[in-house]
């Protein structure tokens, strides 16, 4: 995609490499936040310890530290003491980090309560670690939001413009400005690869405004939907009836239509249950990949891998990895050809490894690529069809489904809506637990999902 960025009206546009190089710097000083948290917690209570304990600290002290600081870690993301707001006001930073802070306090002082070892406890060294700690954290909170807002100023978030036949505000200074006319963008729900150019753009931000004409908002919203980021519709009009879900751009009324359904806390916990649950079950069933994809080669002439291109996260295709399990000359690309039960394409070692899922395993690549995650809506191909009608056609909120990465299992799955889409109604009850799924995410249903599919990697509808 050539450059896009324009400048209208005379105002300046970025390229989308200086947004993506702000958006990285966002996370780069989110986990210098996390750092500066833990390295005070330790120096605070390293203090406490040798104020009444002159000398080297022992293993037993060290090991409780660390405890205390990872239950920290856990309760400050938990309470949003992360976000970005917290790298940009001191009130707010601050604030987060006395109740993370007293959340910790209260977990240690309920495990010492519940231990009954109250008369070890060292009180000076803890009333002086506490004060320590409070002191360093609220300290380099306020010097690392001092620095962004120097650096940065308020706005470290990065937003984009897209002009389609609206009106631009007149001061929009500080926003990237896109002519979709100009840049060939379209709202387009039936062209998938329209859908991928504008994911791929809109990766680099943290929100987008559309200027559209009233036609072509309904559209606009849609589209937004299934992006991933938070979306806004200008609709001047609507400001004196001030309903709630309204932002500002520049003074004019935007209609908030979208919102990534995770934030940074949430999307770094789904991320970190997927990294420590695939790496040891790839080395667990490597054996078994390999001696799949030597019964492969074996069985039929071909690749091993079968690639195919899907719809994931934010509207972006990418390609799929599966082992091969139909002849290479009757492959089905496009995937507008569901498989049936008795399908004289697929092989015999295809036939096997599909009723077992087996056929799946090669997926856990996409999920350490972060492409795919563990769990979320299975990504279809592209020409997936319900009977004879394209998924997205049978209903337009086949879209938003794409707001989170897809999975290799997820609630469709182990409520048993796999298989052959013959009826539209195949598709909608997928969508409908895809939907439920992400309007209600949380970690624990994640694990629940997983601890499900065990029981349906042999299903009646798997073939």
């Amino acid at each position: 995609m050539s450059k896009i960025d324009l400048a209208i009206h005379g105002f300046p546009s970025r390229t989308p490499f200086a947004s993506a190089a702000r958006r990285s710097a966002k996370v780069w000083l989110c986990l210098a936040l996390i750092g500066a948290d833990a390295l005070a917690l330790l120096v605070g209570f390293a203090i406490g310890v040798r104020v009444e304990q002159p000398g080297t600290l022992s293993g037993d002290v060290l090991t409780s530290l660390v405890g205390v600081i990872l239950v920290h870690a856990g309760i400050s993301f938990q309470n949003q003491a992360y976000a970005t707001k917290c790298l940009t006001s001191s009130l707010v930073s601050s604030r987060q980090a006395l109740l993370s802070i007293a959340g910790t306090l209260l977990i240690f002082l309920l495990v010492v309560f519940s231990l009954k070892v109250t008369g070890r406890l060292p009180r000076l060294a803890l009333s002086v670690g506490i004060v320590s700690s409070v002191v360093l954290i609220l300290s380099q909170r306020l010097l690392i939001c001092h620095l962004v807002r120097r650096a940065y100023g308020n706005r470290l978030h990065t937003e984009l413009v897209i002009v389609d036949g609206g009106n631009v505000p007149d001061a929009c200074l500080g926003s990237d400005i896109v002519d979709a006319g100009v840049a060939a963008l379209r709202s387009d729900l039936d062209d998938p690869y329209m859908l991928n150019r504008l994911g791929i753009l809109l990766r680099h931000y943290d929100r987008v405004v559309i200027s559209c004409a009233p036609e072509r908002k309904v559209e606009w919203a849609q589209v937004l939907k299934g992006a991933n980021i938070q979306g806004e519709i200008i609709v001047p009009e609507i400001g004196e009836l001030g309903p709630l879900a309204v932002h500002q751009l520049s003074g004019t009324t935007t209609v908030v239509v979208s919102r990534g359904p995770l934030n940074l806390a949430n999307r770094a916990k789904k991320r970190a249950l997927d990294i420590a649950l695939t790496v040891p079950v790839l080395i667990l069933l490597l054996p078994l990949m390999v001696a799949v994809a030597i019964a492969i080669r074996l069985d039929s002439p071909g690749p091993i891998f079968f690639r195919q291109e899907r719809m994931g996260r934010g509207n972006r295709i990418f390609p799929i990895l599966k082992f091969r399990s139909m002849r290479v000359e009757s492959s089905d690309s496009s995937g507008t050809q569901s498989a049936s039960r008795d399908d004289d394409r697929i092989t015999r070692v295809g036939r096997l490894i599909r009723r077992t899922s087996i056929d799946e395993l090669p997926q856990l690549i996409n999920v350490l690529l972060g492409e795919m995650s563990l769990v979320g809506p299975r990504p279809h191909a592209l020409g997936s069809l319900a009977g004879d009608e394209l998924f997205w056609r049978v209903d337009r909120q086949y879209w938003h489904r794409h707001a989170l990465k897809p999975g290799i299992t997820g609630l469709a799955q182990v409520r048993g809506f796999r298989g052959a889409t013959e009826h539209r109604r195949d598709i909608v009850n997928r969508l409908e637990a895809d939907l439920e799924y992400l309007q209600g995410w949380s970690l624990l249903r994640d694990i629940g999902i997983l601890a499900k599919t065990a029981q349906v990697l042999v299903h009646k509808n798997a073939y």
